[in-house]
């Protein structure tokens, strides 16, 4: 099935305009909607709704083919300036320069097109979070039909561990409970149930009477109508989304080189112009004037530029990938750099993504539990000690009740540790073996009998095992109130007392006071029976004068290195805004926990329904928690930040990230926990989840974007002094003191390889405690282009003096070679200089940049080879010269760069002078 993304858009309208509000109808009247009834469809009626309605599956927007995505590579002024210059080399005869720069293009281009031809892939992904098969009552009859043929108005029979294919009302439920954190963000497993919901329009997290396609059962059983399929189900609708976010934009650097490159061809064409004029006006012979005025041309393009940029970029993502990202898009480095604002999800990004016990209390003590996640690494710690045997036998006893009445597994995949099941009581189990009590061990000693599943409504699930004597317990997990509720009595040090209305109130308040700090909180009772007949029991006969065992409060914790994370984005001048479909207090708790915001008030995904898109703009400037937001929602804060001027990454692993992911500026996705659809949509992937890692990423990102900048002022400081040492000759009436060769060698050997080194130059060490660029900040601004002007003036000024002294006593052609050799010294020693703008040479270790030293000394060594090689010389076009000319020009070439670190040491004193020290005010009078 294939849509065009206009279609798409057309197909599936905004979820706030959607026709029926299905949670606010009865079963009966769904039913009748639809058409349908209890016993199902007939087949025949569910096969002509299948020819009308279409298959069950996500559309797919309109492909791209191979071809236009490789003509597309070639979308840039600074590519069509490399062709122009390759063709202009080839036949001026140039044929090995003409191939070195084609075959420039042509890697760019192979780079740019291996990257898209596989960014379409979401949808695909998408596609397979959909269930292969599915249970439905059709004739009255249960059976399964493949995913692809449910129809609106099939019956689903839900049972635990299936995966939902379709969204669909619920008509009844058993203890039914869903994992819907990748669509959602909500970090626990929510209860559903049949019951009907307010008519008006409820975030989507909270709709408990539908289940949705794409998420999977936990626990519990039920059976729902389908209400929606394909595209117009809320995976379809987040599949339209991500189809119809828009064309990729281009990137800041890509925008700045772009607009860089339209002025330099204009630039280029003027001066060509002119002086093509001048010479005609003087009388000058066309040809020659033409010869001239190519030269020009190809002085004024620096070929090695897109090749540099190219490189920068690669490199960048080879030590980022040493630093655990994995980068989809070259161009995203860069844009990383830039980023003022990242936008990230709560769970799994910011927390663990996994419910953890955070603290046991038992025997009127609170208790730490250490450690993340399912896995078994961690302790029992009282008063920041690990536990000794005095404690040791109050939390057996909770331990047991939080292993006895669970339903959940653990297992380990991969060198990681999974639940299947509800992650709640995944989280208590792990609890239960830190405290040291054995699962196994315990099913067999005391084998389960009978169970009353954790219920919505009743708030609490219970476990009947037998004891080894014959006897009966009942283990019981659920809310605190409702729990002690039903007690008779509590254990403490002493032993089990009874439990008077006082105790009742304090352990109330003690519940209150952890669920303060964002812990949801379970209380755990037992009870003992005589032995019976287990299939008498009832929960009403098994859930009374229990004896109150403990609490546990749990949470999805915050990763331990966030914080420190945060605060470095912080001092970098980089918002953090959260953005999660979780509860408002949680998100709230989480982000005063990560020092996120010192207001973590959160604005809700209801309150931003209210909100016009200039309202939305004006709030995302100040707002840094968003919660119980859908995934559009997320996508309209993402482009409100944008339009608001800021350089936008968005983070994720849900399915409900994938859309804001892909409208960001820079989409990162995680690798651990994130889902195929978000890593698809992503511009780079974090390989170990890690918050941290993301500014290890800006920081990269950040040194790139300086070298690349140093390496263009260095490239365009030469293109500059090459032009304006022409254009006077020209203007002067000289001989054209370079020839194309010469001019070619320079740009692409003499300057091209040491801007491949300074491209690679290491980081500076003080690049995050920089604020970022502005999002419309000129990569050349008035500083670069003073620089660069300046620059250019000092090594016309050496060649041009050079040439006009050697026409006085020299012909032409060494004149011309003079002026050549001075030319590329000047060039290559004003590399070491351009390391920095405001260090001296002195001030950075050569040896911190070995591949820049060897390419000076090689370039050199060439250079004195041209001269007395005559298959080098006949290729450059170069007289000899002698030993003591040649190192006269060396010495000459020296110039430049002794000029400029003048200039550095001038602006650092004056900058040292100019600031005024504190002035300290006497203090106010008592």
């Amino acid at each position: 099935m294939s849509l065009d993304p206009k279609d798409v858009a057309s197909a599936v309208p905004p979820a706030a305009n959607r026709p029926v509000a299905w949670h606010g109808l009865s079963a009966e009247d769904v039913l009748v909607r639809l058409g349908s009834s209890a016993g199902g469809l007939t087949a025949a009626e569910a096969a002509r709704r299948l020819a009308v309605d279409g298959p069950n599956e996500l559309a797919e927007g309109g492909r791209v083919g191979p071809f236009r995505l490789f003509v597309r590579q070639f979308n840039s002024v600074i590519i069509w300036i490399l062709i122009v210059a390759g063709i202009v080399s080839g036949v001026l005869g140039g044929a090995t320069d003409a191939i070195a720069i084609l075959a420039i293009v042509v890697l760019n281009a192979g780079i740019g097109f291996y990257q898209e031809l596989g960014a379409e892939k979401s949808i695909a992904a998408l596609k397979r979070m959909t269930a292969p098969r599915a249970a439905v009552r059709r004739d009255g009859v249960v059976g399964e039909v493949p995913a692809a043929a449910v129809v609106v108005g099939d019956i689903l029979v839900l049972s635990a561990g299936d995966l939902v294919a379709a969204d669909a009302r619920l008509l009844a439920s058993d203890s039914l409970r869903c994992i819907e954190s990748a669509l959602t963000g909500e970090s626990s497993t929510v209860s559903k149930r049949p019951d009907l919901l307010p008519v008006e329009e409820i975030p989507l997290g909270d709709r408990a009477n539908l289940v949705l396609q794409g998420t999977s059962v936990a626990t519990g059983a039920g059976e729902a109508v389908v209400v929606a399929v394909a595209m117009r189900t809320e995976l379809g609708h987040i599949a339209a989304l991500i189809t119809t976010v828009g064309a990729e934009e281009e990137t800041p650097l890509q925008r700045k080189l772009d607009a860089f490159g339209r002025v330099l061809v204009w630039a280029a064409l003027g001066i060509v112009a002119l002086l093509f004029g001048l010479g005609l006006l003087r009388g000058s012979p066309p040809l020659e004037l033409a010869l001239t005025a190519i030269g020009l041309a190809v002085a004024a393009v620096p070929e090695g530029l897109p090749a540099v940029v190219t490189v920068a970029l690669s490199l960048g993502v080879l030590r980022m990938a040493r630093r655990r990202t994995l980068v989809r898009k070259l161009a995203a480095v860069e844009t990383l750099g830039s980023t003022n604002v990242i936008c990230t999800d709560k769970t799994g990004t910011l927390t663990v993504g996994e419910m953890t016990a955070r603290v046991l209390y038992v025997a009127d003590r609170d208790y730490e539990v250490t450690g993340e996640g399912y896995g078994p690494s961690g302790e029992i710690h009282g008063e920041g000690r690990p536990t000794n045997a005095a404690h040791n036998a109050p939390l057996r006893e909770l331990a047991t009740v939080l292993l006895g009445c669970n339903q959940a597994h653990l297992v380990e995949e991969d060198g990681r540790w999974k639940t299947l099941g509800d992650p709640t009581e995944g989280a208590l189990l792990a609890a239960g073996a830190k405290a040291g009590v054995d699962r196994v061990e315990l099913e067999r000693e005391q084998p389960k009998r009978r169970e009353f599943p954790f219920d919505s409504d009743r708030k609490r699930g219970s476990v009947v095992r037998q004891l080894p004597g014959g006897g009966l317990r009942v283990y019981c997990n659920g809310a605190p109130g409702v729990v002690l509720g039903l007690c008779t009595g509590h254990l403490t040090v002493a032993g089990v007392v009874p439990l008077t209305a006082s105790d009742r109130d304090r352990l109330l308040a003690h519940a209150a006071a952890l669920a303060g700090k964002s812990l949801r909180v379970l209380a755990s009772a037992q009870r003992d029976l005589a032995a019976g007949a287990p299939a008498d029991l009832t929960a009403e006969l098994v859930e009374r004068d229990l004896v109150f065992i403990g609490l546990t409060g749990m949470l999805d914790p915050p990763r331990p290195e966030a914080k420190a994370a945060i605060a470095r984005c912080h001092s970098a001048g980089i918002r953090v805004v959260m953005i999660t479909g979780d509860h408002p207090a949680t998100a709230a708790a989480i982000a005063r926990d990560l020092t996120i915001s010192a207001d973590a008030t959160a604005t809700t995904g209801a309150e931003l329904e209210k909100m016009s898109d200039e309202d939305l703009r004006r709030l995302a400037a100040r707002v840094a928690v968003y919660a119980r937001v859908t995934a559009e929602h997320k996508l309209r804060i993402v482009r409100a930040l944008k339009a608001g001027g800021a350089v936008v990454a968005m983070t994720g692993d849900g399915v409900n990230d994938a859309p804001a992911i892909k409208g960001a500026d820079i989409g990162i996705a995680m690798g651990k926990s994130g889902t195929e659809v978000t890593k698809q949509a992503a511009d780079m992937i974090i390989t170990d989840d890690n918050f941290a890692t993301i500014v290890a990423a800006v920081e990269e990102g950040r040194g790139i974007y300086d070298n690349i900048r140093k390496t263009l002022q260095y490239l365009l400081a030469g293109n500059t002094g090459e032009l304006l040492f022409m254009t006077v000759c020209v203007l002067v009436t000289l001989p054209v003191p370079l020839l194309p060769i010469h001019l070619l060698w320079i740009n692409l050997v003499t300057d091209g390889l040491p801007a491949l080194c300074l491209a690679t130059d290491p980081i500076d060490p003080d690049v995050m405690k920089r604020h970022p660029r502005h999002r419309l900040e000129r990569i050349t601004d008035a500083r670069f282009l003073r620089t660069m002007a300046f620059t250019g003036l000092l090594t016309a000024g050496v060649a041009l003096a050079v040439y006009a002294h050697a026409l006085r006593t020299q012909p032409v052609e060494v004149a011309r070679t003079m002026a050549f050799t001075v030319l590329v010294f000047a060039e290559l020693f004003r590399a070491f200089g351009a390391r920095s703008a405001s260090k001296g040479v002195w001030q950075i270790p050569v040896l911190t940049n070995v591949p820049l030293l060897l390419v000076v000394g090689l370039s050199v060594g060439l250079q004195f080879w041209s001269q007395h090689s005559a298959v080098l010389g006949r290729f450059l076009k170069s007289s000899s010269l002698p030993v003591v000319d040649f190192l006269l020009l060396l010495v000459a070439g020296l110039i430049p760069l002794v000029a400029l670190e003048g200039v550095k040491v001038v602006r650092r004193l004056h900058s040292d002078h100019s600031v005024i020290p504190p002035v300290e005010l006497p203090a106010p009078k008592s």
